[in-house]
């Protein structure tokens, strides 16, 4: 697999900061004063905040705006992104050696943008992308390729040699289909391993395995 540009979903991939997100939609209707119906936590795993809001407003009768119900949310996980997130393990060590590489590398993320800076920004590793994508920005989720298409789009690097980071089996679902390689990541907090690893180019569970696989492209570029 050879590789000119990445493109990195935040949370899962780059920070161990999904789990923030397993209870959010849940709490964020409680304080409310509303009781979720079952399961809701696996629905907003699918959404971006846009679209949750838009789906709070439809089927659970909320009179807000989706402007004051999306920094309802954002409140509440303000402190955790802004103070307490830290990387996965293994992310700072390959996102430098990319650097080295020259490798392009972005952000596509269905967290606000200003979160995503935030929490990068305080644990070094902001200045490593040229571009944040947010879905609410572009007004597509991950269960469309719109996002993808607009970083790869940024990157200009050949496409089959673009890959996509992602710990989510939509997301990894939608890259796969958009014509992307993927790289599935291991997250504790997602569904779907075995799933993932199936319709990953590859599967790793630290980004510390990540130096085997490049080493291998260099092998290969070696013998060109």
């Amino acid at each position: 697999m050879k590789i000119d540009g990445a493109i990195f979903d935040l949370d899962g991939t780059l920070l161990d900061s999904m789990f923030i997100w397993d209870a959010i939609g849940e709490d964020y209707l409680r304080s409310r004063g509303i009781e979720p119906h079952e399961n809701l936590n696996e629905r907003f795993k699918n959404m971006s905040l846009f679209q949750a809001a838009c789906y709070y407003q439809s089927e659970y009768g909320l009179a807000d705006s989706t402007d004051a119900i999306m920094v309802g949310i954002n409140d509440m996980i303000q402190h955790f992104y802004m103070d307490k997130v830290l990387p996965k393990t293994g992310v700072p060590a390959f996102l430098d050696e990319l650097k080295k590489r020259r490798i392009k590398m972005c952000v596509a993320t269905a967290t606000e943008r200003h979160l995503a800076e935030a929490a990068l920004s305080r644990v070094h590793l902001l200045s490593y992308f040229g571009e944040i994508f947010t879905c609410s920005l572009l007004g597509h989720g991950k269960d469309e390729p719109n996002i993808y298409h607009a970083a790869h789009c940024f990157l200009q690097t050949p496409k089959a040699s673009t890959w996509v980071f992602e710990d989510a089996l939509h997301a990894v679902r939608t890259a796969k289909s958009a014509g992307y390689p993927v790289i599935g990541v291991f997250d504790r907090s997602a569904d779907h391993a075995d799933e993932i690893r199936a319709l990953s180019d590859r599967y790793i569970r630290s980004f510390e395995e990540m130096e085997d696989i490049l080493n291998e492209k260099s092998a290969y570029d070696s013998r060109l």
